[in-house]
């Protein structure tokens, strides 16, 4: 273990002792949250990417020493071990070093080259490599035998046996992965008559760059055009050079008929065993790089979503819009429980007037002081509707993609057993705008409609991925104890699923905790299970004012005891940043509670409870609602709803997200727009294009921007970083330009 924490330090640049403290910690049981959070003092306050970081390096360090150990078992009871062999494989430093040894001595099928030397035909494949000056259809001759009835047929052989010795050969195999890695190119070209129906791949059809340049997004888009069927794809260096490399091993001798021999096989190891076999490593690498590469962007845009600035406990009405089916209404009390349902229809003209009846008397009546309105299907046209009330009560457009899903899910059916799938889904869209994390937990998180391919990579290491991201962002911001969702607490640190059932069973009983401490009279949840979660869950009103922090209660003797040296009680020095800046850290740090965790209890104290996610802001689209309002040259006010690598994609109002590519989001170069922009940013965009056949609209927001002169910055956003995608009541007119844009900008957020 020491050398793998050697390994690892040096890898992520910290400490041995660091990566030690956080592998005991791990096999502790302990969670990457709890860890991040309150063990900074055994960890050098590490964070919860690095100790992410150590936790997979140690489990491909497991599996490489896992098979390691294999190889030499596998290769020692083969009877082939030799000194010179050991040496080799303790030399190995990964996975690909490793096989490339193991592959002679590997089980196989029958190959050319087995028969061939069934067949007696390897005396002759060892002359002929000698590439001695040979009569070589003499020397073929003695090799003539009932299985080998030709010259031709014993010179086969012998080349067979050749070639695969060339490719099973480590050092050819590493030169000529080296060369794939400088110069192989990713070709793509369309398949004959496959024109019209993979017209969406059309950029591919003829395609190449080189692997070191390829980004993520091309890779993945030409295996799926591959594997539905439509391209043809190749990875390789230029052949002659690849073939002239293994020359240049192999051949030691000048030109004669045992050097053509040797030649010959050379080229047939490349084309049949070599190139083959390193495409598909490589095609393999790439792939599961773009994977992780979207995967990243993928668990960046959902952490980005699951913060979003929540509105807090107001009362809600939601609004499902529709047209033919009408608009399913839900009011939501403060806790976003479920009071009242109604179905109003407003594309109907002759049924407008009801309609408004019919929302006024329910804002009356339940006290409604927001709207959430679904984004889909009719959502302006409703959001314009519920404006001509004149309520005066602000207007939120709700992502609602994934709804639909939650709608049908088992999670939505144990919720409201007894209301339809329209009901399930307004209450979604009511709660996703008061707490965004509480609710989009309930969703796998691949239908949140935040991702690149998401299809297409590996689904195992995307769940991962996705699972660790929600993990992160729920402990971040930590869970009401009395009203968390079974969802929302199987996500905090040392619960899961089958912990979350009972302790809403166990609250449910009681009727709600007022203690931390009475967690451990649920079933199942014994000290260990306590110490990972009692700090992420947070009671309001309880019976002891530090339970609704983020303090753990580990530290609760030290508080007190810095309380007492204060003469103040505990509830007295909570929030009270005057007398908690005359705390001396130092003075009350012990062997098992630091200083970094004792300033951490400190900054907590000042302001306990904090929601680390940002406040809501409102937000108003353009007066244009369909792709065929939008004309180029339009500048509009946009809110970013995905980023890719290649852009990000911004809604602006039109049911159709356009894409501003990555070059026209700055002057400055950049390679990723998460260098920029961030999810539910608010930017301003010119409209630089309109396919409406295709329904693709191309944006700038470069073009809304001067260059900025030599030597002066370049301010990335023209939006608030974090502010959730939604709407507010009021109706700007169609901007055309640039002035009209940052007027109706000054108006709303000032200058």
């Amino acid at each position: 273990m020491n050398q793998f924490e050697q390994i690892i330090a040096s890898k992520i640049n910290v400490r041995p002792t660091q990566v030690a403290a956080v592998l005991e910690l791990l096999a502790e049981g302990a969670t990457i949250p709890f860890i991040a959070r309150y063990r900074k003092d055994k960890t050098g306050a590490l964070d919860e990417v690095q100790i992410q970081q150590i936790q997979d390096e140690q489990k491909s360090l497991t599996e490489f020493a896992e098979r390691k150990a294999f190889i030499e078992k596998t290769i020692t009871e083969q009877g082939k071990m030799t000194d010179e062999l050991q040496a080799k494989i303790n030399k190995a430093i990964t996975i690909t070093e490793l096989e490339d040894i193991y592959l002679p001595y590997k089980p196989k099928r029958k190959t050319k080259a087995q028969t061939a030397r069934e067949n007696g035909l390897e005396p002759l494949s060892v002359l002929i490599l000698s590439q001695k000056s040979l009569d070589l259809e003499s020397v073929s001759k003695e090799y003539i035998n009932e299985k080998v009835t030709s010259i031709d047929e014993a010179l086969q052989g012998a080349r067979d046996i050749i070639a695969e010795q060339v490719n099973e050969d480590a050092t050819v195999r590493a030169k000529l992965r080296k060369r794939f890695e400088d110069t192989a190119t990713f070709q793509s070209k369309v398949l004959p008559e496959k024109e019209a129906e993979a017209i969406k791949y059309k950029d591919y059809f003829d395609f190449t760059e080189p692997i070191h340049k390829i980004p993520s997004h091309r890779i993945l888009a030409i295996l799926r055009g591959f594997l539905e069927g439509h391209l043809r794809m190749n990875i390789a260096p230029i052949e002659e050079d690849a073939i002239e490399l293994i020359e240049n091993i192999y051949v030691t001798e000048s030109l004669n008929s045992s050097v053509e021999q040797v030649k010959k096989a050379i080229k047939d190891a490349y084309k049949r065993l070599l190139h083959p076999s390193l495409e598909t490593e490589f095609r393999t690498s790439l792939k599961t790089k773009a994977d992780e590469e979207a995967i990243n962007v993928f668990a960046e845009n959902l952490k980005q979503l699951l913060l979003s600035a929540p509105l807090g406990s107001k009362r809600v009405m939601a609004i499902d819009p529709g047209y033919r089916t009408g608009c399913k209404v839900v009011c939501l009390d403060e806790q976003g429980a479920l009071i009242k349902t109604s179905l109003i229809y407003i594309h109907e003209g002759n049924k407008q007037t009801e309609a408004g009846y019919i929302i006024k008397d329910l804002v009356a009546t339940y006290n409604i002081e927001t709207f959430a309105i679904g984004d889909g299907t009719a959502g302006r046209e409703t959001e314009q509707f519920i404006k001509s009330l004149n309520l005066n009560i602000p207007i939120f457009l709700v992502n609602e993609d994934g709804a639909s899903i939650y709608s049908a899910s088992e999670v939505a059916r144990e919720e409201f057993p007894d209301q339809d799938i329209t009901v399930r889904g307004s209450v979604s869209i009511g709660r996703r705008l008061m707490d965004p994390l509480a609710e989009l937990v309930k969703l796998d998180p691949k239908s949140i409609g935040v991702g690149q391919y998401q299809h297409d990579v590996n689904q195992f290491r995307l769940k991962e991925k996705l699972d660790q991201t929600v993990v992160s962002c729920v402990n971040q911001v930590g869970v009401n104890l009395n009203t968390a969702s079974k969802n929302l607490l199987s996500y905090v640190s040392g619960i899961g699923p089958s912990l979350a059932e009972n302790i809403i069973k166990h609250r449910n009983e009681i009727g709600k905790f007022s203690s931390r401490e009475q967690l451990l009279k649920v079933p199942r949840l014994g000290g260990k299970a306590f110490e990972q979660c009692a700090g992420f869950l947070r009671i309001k009103d309880g019976t002891n004012p530090l339970d609704s922090s983020a303090v753990h209660p580990e530290a609760y003797p030290i508080i007190k005891k810095i309380a007492a040296d204060l003469s103040v009680d505990v509830k007295a020095l909570v929030g009270n940043e005057t007398l908690l800046k005359t705390v001396e850290p130092k003075k009350y740090a012990t062997e098992q509670i630091g200083v970094l965790t004792i300033q951490d209890v400190l900054k907590e104290l000042k302001k306990p409870g904090l929601d680390p996610r940002s406040v809501l802001e409102q937000f108003e689209f353009a007066g244009i609602y369909k792709i065929e309002d939008a004309k180029e040259g339009m500048i509009v006010p946009g809110v970013v709803t995905n980023i890719t690598r290649f852009g990000a994609f911004v809604d602006i109002g039109v049911k159709q997200d356009g894409l501003v590519h990555v070059s026209e989001i700055s002057h400055t170069f950049i390679t990723d727009p998460n260098e920029l922009l961030k999810l539910n940013d608010k930017v301003m965009v010119k409209i630089t294009e309109v396919d409406i056949p295709r329904k693709r609209i191309a944006l700038s927001i470069k073009q809304t921007q001067e260059a900025p002169q030599r030597g002066q910055g370049h301010k990335p956003r023209n939006g608030t970083h974090n502010s959730p995608r939604n709407n507010t009541v009021p109706q700007p007119a169609e901007s055309t330009n640039i002035n009209d844009a940052l007027s109706l900008l000054k108006k709303k957020f000032g200058k």
